[in-house]
């Protein structure tokens, strides 16, 4: 699968044990956060990129809980010693 250069660096935080805060207005994702392990913000995730990642079920979210990485988001992520 191909994978751009942002969706792996939110996936590779996401991996690492970060996930994705969300705002819902009637069933709809209206704000979103991305947050690092380390409590950080990661800007480069935006509502377009979520979306996207969302849609290839790359991320996942159970019970109106962050998003998370999903089994296949794992399978897809390239392994890096950082996020560079």
């Amino acid at each position: 699968m191909n994978i751009s250069k942002y969706e792996q660096r939110v996936l590779h935080a996401l991996a690492q044990g970060g996930r994705i805060a969300h705002e819902q207005t009637r069933g709809k994702v209206t704000e979103i956060l991305c947050f690092t392990r380390d409590g950080m913000i990661l800007s480069d995730c935006d509502m377009i990129l979520f979306q996207r990642l969302r849609r290839r079920r790359l991320i996942e979210s159970r019970g109106g809980a962050p998003y998370r990485i999903s089994r296949r988001g794992r399978e897809a992520v390239r392994a890096q010693p950082d996020n560079r």
